[in-house]
């Protein structure tokens, strides 16, 4: 589905065939491979004593098998990030990526590309432990609130990181889904295209006074009631009397 902000000279210069993989980083593979496999004979241990025990080790049993599931998971998805972390598929349009066990696949008409931010974490990661401040890039499917971001740790090199930012900054540009208006806006948007002048809000002052056909004041204050009208029963005695005078000049 064509967003109308196609631009086809730009799209045309964009390989027109092939699937460009960029595998994850081997250091951090090799890592969560380790450390996984530690956790999954500590867990392990701790299923199979608990359960030879029974009684009160129930539940550390139980929580010990989850665990070791739950780091058999995360192993064998470290064989899955080797072939590819974040893939461009030229063939049928899309970026793909890899989270977990699934694959998500961003259409290039709604793909948006852009230099990411490190989180916390992460700033604490390269202003101490790092010799080499990290790159991120954005991954962005701008017409869904799905974003996801990607950094030179996580992939196989830099040069890798650099050859997709690449591409996926030509892909954003020649087909411009960024240029939409109906594009989801999110938190992580920079300050200054979510924060409000003061003429801004003035202006919307102005507009919510012309809504309501005055100022705030006609929206709070309440209408003055209207005086009562004096009870009509003292006119229906000066009726009586009249009749009773009638009566009289009549006699």
């Amino acid at each position: 589905m064509a967003s109308g902000f196609e631009d086809n000279e730009k799209i045309n210069k964009l390989p027109q065939e092939g699937v460009h993989c960029f595998p994850a980083s081997a250091k951090q593979i090799n890592g969560r491979r380790v450390i996984t496999a530690i956790l999954f004979v500590v867990f392990a241990c701790i299923a199979i004593y608990g359960f030879a025990k029974m009684g009160s080790l129930l539940p550390a049993a139980i929580i010990g098998a989850i665990g070791a599931v739950v780091v058999l998971l995360v192993f064998i998805q470290t064989f899955l990030i080797a072939k590819f972390r974040v893939a461009v598929d030229y063939n049928e349009k899309n970026v793909v990526l890899r989270f977990r066990y699934s694959t998500i696949k961003i259409p290039f008409e709604s793909f948006d590309a852009r230099d990411g931010e490190p989180d916390k974490a992460e700033q604490l990661i390269d202003k101490n432990m790092s010799a080499e401040k990290a790159m991120y890039l954005v991954l962005d499917n701008v017409f869904e609130d799905a974003c996801f971001q990607t950094s030179t740790r996580d992939l196989a090199s830099k040069e890798d990181f650099m050859k997709l930012r690449e591409e996926t900054f030509a892909i954003a540009e020649a087909y411009g889904a960024r240029n939409s208006e109906n594009k989801v806006r999110f938190w992580n948007e920079s300050e200054k295209d979510t924060d409000i002048d003061d003429d801004d809000i003035a202006s919307i002052v102005e507009e919510a006074k012309a809504a309501t056909g005055g100022g705030c004041n006609d929206i709070i204050e309440e209408p003055e009631e209207e005086a009562e009208t004096p009870d009509e029963a003292p006119e229906a005695d000066t009726e009586a009397e009249s009749d009773t005078e009638e009566k009289t000049d009549e006699e």
